[in-house]
């Protein structure tokens, strides 16, 4: 009797095996192209599908959906993503975008490369001596160390220079940033005694004065730069926390954040920072616009303690990190911070924007897709700039809007736009140079999807 191989119900009894499955001709291809395990996996899977739904597919379609799920188990998990967010350093989009010039040293240094080793003695050499000579020279600072990120070096800072000790921190600085990681917890796992003083709103030089005794270490002065106070107020200026520190003869440690290489609104620089402070931390992949960093500026005598701390061995950043740093620290000191991708989305003019926006909403109009510009503003995002908006204009589009956001998000690429006022709405100041067809193409498909 002939078999049916394609049958679409067949009992559920009659499913095969899966070391017959395996077995048979028909996987042989799959097996050369992903290997034996990951197919017999994939094969268990299905069978298991089949047996708990009660339909059991033909030999082909079985053969078909397997091929699917290896397919679908094998695509890479971290994919480029078009963002039309409006928010520059999008945290779950991986924050600040490379530069050309960060790319390039990723695939130089992903060789071989001197990471350690001093080619003109031939002797073993020390990664941070690769950056800190440009960290130093662009922050007017002693000494630099770059770990591989900044709760990394505020960690390496308390515990190198505060464990068993005392700290003094505002109570209006006990910062919570992304994942519930709070600056509290950061202190007890330094093994430094954290001093609360003032209150949330209000913190005056008299709360410090009074907390001082002979066993503080330092000051820790905690910028706020992923929230804002307002109203009743009341704060003690860099320069006088550094007068009461070095009054006392202890440390001052200030954790910028964001670290902000320009004057933008009242965020603090890096450059104010340095004189003051014993210690300044900051994010190489916030308002720097570099890969994830812990950059750590000081005196020579406090970062050569930072950096022979055990700590420092296992928060040490990477080669392709240290490349993708230094070629950014380059471009920033060569005056072409233009070139890197956050700096332009933060300085681009709102005409600009609007004149892209306006070129996309006519080639959607020629595509059948209706969009209109709306005033909005961006966000510098990533516990940066809070409450500081960006004017921009976005590209609204016509449609069901949480159905497009969807469609856009689920698409090739994928696209992550925002809805605002019931609209899905694109904005141009964080789509990428050269991203712009492909994101025409994917708003089209969204369209479509939803439409017909």
């Amino acid at each position: 009797m002939r078999r049916i191989r394609d049958s679409k119900l067949q009992r559920p009894g009659a499913l095969p095996g899966v070391g017959t499955l395996i077995n048979q001709p028909a996987y042989a291809a799959l097996v050369t192209q992903f290997g034996r395990g990951l197919v017999v996996g994939a094969i268990r899977d299905q069978v298991q599908a089949e047996r708990e739904g009660g339909e059991v597919a033909g030999d082909d379609a079985r053969r078909d959906r397997v091929e699917e799920r290896l397919r679908s188990s094998s695509a890479p998990r971290l994919r480029r993503v078009i963002n039309a967010s409006g928010v520059i350093l999008h945290t779950n989009l991986g924050r600040a975008p490379l530069s050309r010039a960060a790319i390039e040293a990723l695939s130089t240094a992903a060789a071989y490369s001197n990471l350690e080793l001093d080619l003109e003695s031939g002797k073993r050499g020390e990664r941070n001596d690769l950056i800190a000579p440009l960290l130093t020279s662009l922050f007017s600072s002693e000494a630099a160390l770059a770990v591989n990120n900044n709760a990394a070096a505020v960690l390496l800072a308390l515990t190198a220079l505060c464990k068993g000790r005392e700290v003094i921190v505002s109570r209006g600085q006990l910062v919570e940033i992304g994942g519930s990681f709070r600056m509290p917890d950061v202190m007890r796992l330094s093994g430094a005694r954290m001093v609360e003083v003032g209150t949330t709103n209000r913190t005056h030089a008299r709360d410090y004065e009074d907390a001082f005794t002979p066993r503080t270490a330092a000051v820790l002065r905690v910028h706020t730069s992923n929230y804002r106070v307002s109203g009743f107020t009341e704060a003690v200026p860099l320069a006088e926390l550094a007068r009461l520190a070095h009054g006392h003869g202890v440390l001052l440690i200030d954790d910028l954040g964001s670290g902000a290489i320009e004057a933008v609104a009242d965020e603090p620089t890096i450059a104010e920072s340095v004189p003051h402070s014993d210690v300044v931390t900051f994010s190489g992949d916030k308002l720097l616009g570099g890969p994830q960093a812990g950059i750590a500026l000081g005196s020579t005598t406090v970062i050569r303690k930072l950096a022979r701390h055990p700590l420092a061995r296992a928060v040490r950043i990477d080669k392709l990190t240290l490349a993708a740093l230094e070629a950014t620290l380059r471009q920033r000191l060569t005056g072409h911070g233009a070139d890197i991708p956050v700096q332009r989305m933060l300085d681009v003019k709102p005409a600009e924007i609007r004149r892209r926006a306006a070129m996309w909403s006519v080639k959607l109009d020629e595509r059948g897709v209706p969009a209109r510009l709306v005033e909005s503003e961006s966000a510098a995002g990533g516990g940066s700039l809070p409450g500081q908006g960006l004017p921009t204009v976005l590209l609204a589009l016509a449609g069901p809007a949480s159905r497009l956001a969807n469609a856009l998000r689920h698409g090739e690429p994928p696209v992550l736009a925002r809805i605002e006022d019931r609209a899905c709405c694109i904005d141009a100041r964080t789509v990428l140079k050269g991203e712009d067809e492909a994101l025409i193409d994917a708003i089209e498909g969204a369209f479509r999807a939803v439409t017909s």
